[in-house]
């Protein structure tokens, strides 16, 4: 992965320069985005009327609505614009064309005397980009996320019937979704993307689009654009597109895989053709820091109960700590290229995940292995969906938690990544999952019915 200039993010466009844009476009509305601590996308709308406000950051909203945010009693909040995030959304139906364009700029959230807030999780992943910063690092990150799309009821609900029964690689018309793979395409290319692939995946009714890597905060970013998108077209074609992680038994689920790169003075600081794979002390320490805080990262990587549906032998997702240079079975694999496109991939996460939040985890294990000089253990060339008990202690490697429970558990005893998302976002986080686990625990299920009703 090479930063070159189209990579990186553009310079940030002055007030003035908004404005003069937003009145030749005929844009009517401007959106002003934020994401709460769940990883939920939300926004204020304003019109023209209200741009120049927007633009200055004098816009407030109820911060005591917004999950782990604030208390009633400090609920006044400011939405402070990144002006390089703006962009203008192409049109998804005639009758938003008839209304008026729309644009959007992806905000910073603070309080009303301006310091940053702290339950922000763009400041999160912020504060570790500049903890790399500090080291000479900056860390950019491809991302691979995949989704379903699923057919809705008469009433207009989503459903599971998936809309294809295509498999990997599949062509139309067996891929019913090639057609709205290429209309997403279009709509984020018009919005700036750099589209590198899009194909049918495993399960039926699967699908994944990937985007050129950038910064991590830039990356975190484009992956809110990008559910956003994928289900405004989704909906746009009477369909459901849904990134939850394994909405069907039996098959495949939705990950996100992230390859990430660290570079030091414009060179991939993981890239060493002296080095063992092809690999620098740097990567090497960056792998290990991911390897000790996996535990800790799957939490926030994987923040549903559903996501442990996904985690589980025999469809491609990793259950086990370990890093191979040459399977994917493992939780970290390092891709044959070498030198500029050296790179770690991580297999762990899934798309449910907050970006923010989930970049800041991975960024602060990997820093972690850097400033404690951690060194991994071997590099696994086996399947290790095959190796026994005892070999896998002897290759120290271990499991994923296995529920949320027990991630969350993992996450709370772990200081480095608990101290990445600082106090707030952790108390909050932790209170919502833990919530979400037992409301989980006191349902019945179908499952349990299935097996039970008659036989108990």
């Amino acid at each position: 992965m090479t930063p070159t200039p189209d990579a990186q993010s553009t310079p940030p466009r002055t007030p003035q320069d908004i404005l003069a844009t937003l009145s030749a476009e005929n844009v009517k509305f401007l959106r002003l985005q934020f994401t709460d601590i769940l990883g939920t996308t939300k926004n204020v709308e304003v019109p023209g009327s209200q741009f120049e406000k927007a633009l200055a950051g004098d816009v407030t909203f109820d911060g005591s609505a917004v999950e782990g945010f604030t208390r009633v009693e400090e609920s006044d909040m400011l939405l402070t614009p990144d002006l390089s995030t703006f962009l203008i959304y192409p049109q998804f139906s005639r009758e938003e064309g008839e209304r008026g364009r729309v644009a959007r700029l992806i905000c910073d959230v603070t309080l009303p005397g301006g310091t940053p807030f702290e339950g922000d999780p763009r400041r999160v992943l912020g504060r570790q980009v500049a903890r790399a910063a500090d080291l000479g690092f900056e860390m950019f990150v491809g991302t691979e996320p995949e989704f379903f799309l699923f057919e809705r009821g008469a009433d207009g609900r989503g459903s599971t019937v998936t809309h294809d029964k295509a498999g990997y690689f599949d062509l139309a018309p067996v891929d019913k979704g090639e057609r709205i793979r290429r209309e997403i395409a279009n709509k984020l290319v018009q919005m700036g993307f750099e589209i590198e692939a899009s194909h049918h995946e495993v399960a039926p009714g699967q699908h994944e689009i990937d985007f050129r890597y950038a910064p991590a905060l830039e990356t975190a970013d484009r992956i809110a654009t990008f559910k956003f998108v994928v289900k405004r077209v989704a909906l746009e074609y009477g369909l459901l597109a849904s990134f939850l992680p394994k909405p069907l038994p039996g098959v495949n689920g939705s990950g996100m895989h992230c390859h990430l790169s660290l570079f030091k003075d414009g060179a991939n600081a993981f890239a060493d053709p002296a080095g063992e794979h092809g690999l620098s002390a740097t990567a090497r320490h960056f792998i290990a820091g991911l390897l000790e805080h996996a535990g800790g990262m799957a939490a926030v990587t994987n923040p549903l109960v559903n996501s442990y549906k996904r985690l589980v032998p025999g469809y491609e997702a990793p259950v086990n700590v370990a890093w191979s240079t040459s399977n994917r079975s493992a939780l970290i694999r390092i891709p044959a290229k070498r030198g500029h496109s050296t790179r770690a991939e991580v297999r762990m996460p899934d798309p449910s995940c907050n970006p923010y939040l989930a970049l800041a985890a991975m960024l602060a294990a990997g820093l972690d292995g850097i400033e404690h000089g951690m060194e991994p253990p071997p590099a696994i060339g086996r399947n290790i969906f095959r190796m026994t008990v005892r070999e896998k202690r002897h290759h120290r490697i271990r499991e994923l938690p296995t529920d949320l429970r027990e991630a969350v558990d993992e996450l709370e005893k772990d200081p480095v990544i608990a101290g990445a998302l600082g106090e707030h976002v952790l108390d909050h986080f932790v209170a919502a999952k833990r919530a979400e686990w037992r409301e989980y625990s006191a349902a019945v299920h179908a499952w349990e019915l299935e097996r039970y009703l008659d036989l108990i």
